[in-house]
């Protein structure tokens, strides 16, 4: 699996026995090197090697949209508490930093993605990430797909899709007792048309939670939230099976 080469205000994303030239050296990296190892250039510049964490994935994998932030990833984690031996159903996979960080948090993911393009690029991501064995991407729409999962199999269903309200619809066929459900919305808008769909079918703890954060400056003269941007990113709605 490839590993980072951290030096400075530098990394490079490097699998083993690959040789990589910078301005800073050439850096040939042995085959068995482990996290932790130093590495250094012929100019004798050293790297760090370092695992990859999800925030990792998130810079390095390779993207087809913008994918979901790792604070909105956060949140879905944590209001879900997606955790080992769970089943995810997932729609709209993009770049798969999603599925990606659920599968390391040891979930079993299956995904769809519409696009093959963006379904054989996830796929290649997941492969970096680590986590091809334990996420399934298929290509497709899984509303085309929902009579042929078996009901009531998964513990998750996360979605950030156009059509997620029409997918919600399907949500108490799908989810255990006791799962939840998980959609994020660029647009207010559609966040209404999943909240109504949820409550429609008769979903609990229905709630929406719009994800903002706000950078904090400390320079020389005092201390201040950043005036680069709001760093608003989208809404959040869950709900969950009774």
């Amino acid at each position: 699996m490839a590993l980072l080469f951290v030096t400075d205000d530098r990394e490079y994303l490097l699998a083993p026995g690959e040789t990589f030239e910078t301005d800073l050296g050439v850096l040939e990296i042995p085959e068995d090197v482990e996290s932790g190892d130093t590495v250094s250039t012929h100019l004798g510049t050293e790297f760090t090697a370092r695992a990859l964490r999800g925030p990792d994935l998130f810079e390095h994998f390779d993207r087809t949209g913008a994918p979901m932030m790792p604070r909105d990833v956060g949140l879905v984690l944590g209001e879900t508490g997606i955790s080992g031996g769970d089943r995810v159903l997932d729609a709209g996979t993009g770049t798969g930093v999603l599925s990606a960080y659920a599968a390391r948090a040891g979930a079993d993911v299956v995904t769809y993605e519409r696009d093959p393009e963006f379904a054989e690029n996830a796929r290649e991501n997941m492969a970096l990430g680590g986590v091809a064995d334990t996420v399934d991407v298929r290509t497709g729409d899984l509303l085309d797909s929902v009579g042929d999962l078996d009901s009531d199999s998964f513990d998750v269903l996360t979605l950030d899709t156009e059509d997620a309200a029409d997918v919600v619809a399907h949500a108490p066929d799908l989810l255990v007792t006791g799962g939840f459900v998980a959609v994020y919305s660029p647009f207010v808008e559609q966040t209404r048309e999943v909240v109504e769909a949820a409550r429609e079918v008769g979903l609990a703890d229905v709630r929406t939670k719009e994800t903002i954060q706000r950078r904090m400056d400390f320079d020389e003269r005092g201390s201040r939230p950043s005036t680069a941007g709001v760093g608003h990113t989208g809404f959040l709605t869950f709900g969950r099976i009774d």
